[in-house]
């Protein structure tokens, strides 16, 4: 069941997430495009369940963002996630692409930066993802949009640090000019996604309070960028970084081999790198994307008491 979009909105939220608005509950959005396109069927719907899963526990409503036959959306309902999950006509969407997809009355799943979009305008404070784009590497000097739309939107976003095809140096670079204030969650050290360490140090907060209280203190200044909260992979599913390194080569060369181009580049990576690591990398990533919901989930708790 779900609720007509509001008069000052254009997002339609489902039946639950409109009660927790209403309730003043917490909610915690999600990324669609992870399941729609960047996890194998039927890893996609485990992580779904998962992930759902630990927001719930944590005392949160989960929202997954889309756009549902042209509507922009904060949930879906049981019948379209599993249609998404099946991929049964969905395209990928990323910000620039949501007016259209609205134009053409079709579903599309979102990835970060079309989620933040919907988050903003859905009025959502708290997002988790697995994790974000960032500089590519190469001479191209590739900015995926994750960036921008995290440097004007104003949510905290749970991850666990850039994907590992990305150049994390530059990834972090651009992030400091954007002035996207960036935390690790019980580390000093940026995560590398699938491994627990990539060598570069970031602010640490000790708990969810910490991370609170440096989100509501960049609102009282006006700030229009998100806290970016990253943790590490759980110990027990995390990759070591010379094995990660070692399959992001090979990926690289494999994607170069093909001629993969635009935004099937990043899909294609992450098979290549499941094939390389002989499917470890798929473990990690759907446990990373669990932990990450769970600590929004807390984040999000905390934010509405």
């Amino acid at each position: 069941m779900v609720a007509s979009p509001s008069p000052e909105s254009a997002i339609r939220f489902t039946a639950d997430v409109q009660r927790a608005r209403d309730a003043g509950r917490p909610v915690v959005a999600l990324e669609s495009s992870v399941l729609a396109q960047g996890l194998p069927i039927p890893a996609n719907a485990e992580a779904a369940r998962r992930m759902t899963h630990a927001i719930e526990s944590a005392g949160a409503v989960a929202a997954v963002t889309a756009v549902v036959r042209g509507v922009p959306t904060a949930g879906l309902t049981p019948d379209e996630l599993a249609r998404f999950l099946r991929r049964e006509g969905v395209v990928k969407a990323a910000a620039r692409d949501l007016p259209i997809a609205m134009a053409n009355g079709v579903d599309a799943a979102t990835t970060v930066a079309a989620s933040l979009v919907i988050c903003r305008a859905a009025g959502i404070q708290v997002f988790a993802t697995g994790g974000i784009g960032g500089m590519h590497r190469g001479l191209s000097r590739d900015e995926s949009a994750d960036l921008i739309e995290l440097s004007r939107t104003p949510v905290i976003a749970v991850c666990a640090g850039a994907k590992s095809i990305l150049d994390i140096p530059a990834t972090l670079e651009r992030l400091e000019t954007l002035s996207v204030t960036v935390l690790g969650f019980e580390t000093d050290e940026f995560p590398g996604f699938l491994a627990t360490s990539t060598g570069r140090r970031v602010p640490v907060a000790r708990d969810v309070d910490d991370i609170v209280s440096v989100f509501r203190n960049q609102r009282r200044l006006g700030m229009s960028g998100t806290v970016l909260v990253v943790q590490r992979p759980p110990a027990e599913s995390a990759l070591p970084r010379e094995v990660v390194d070692g399959a992001v080569e090979r990926a690289l060369r494999e994607v170069q081999e093909a001629g993969v181009t635009g935004s099937a580049v990043t899909p294609f990576l992450l098979a290549a790198i499941d094939r390389a690591t002989e499917g470890q990398s798929l473990t990690t990533n759907i446990a990373l994307l669990e932990a990450n919901a769970r600590l929004a989930g807390h984040i999000a708790f905390a934010l509405s008491g």
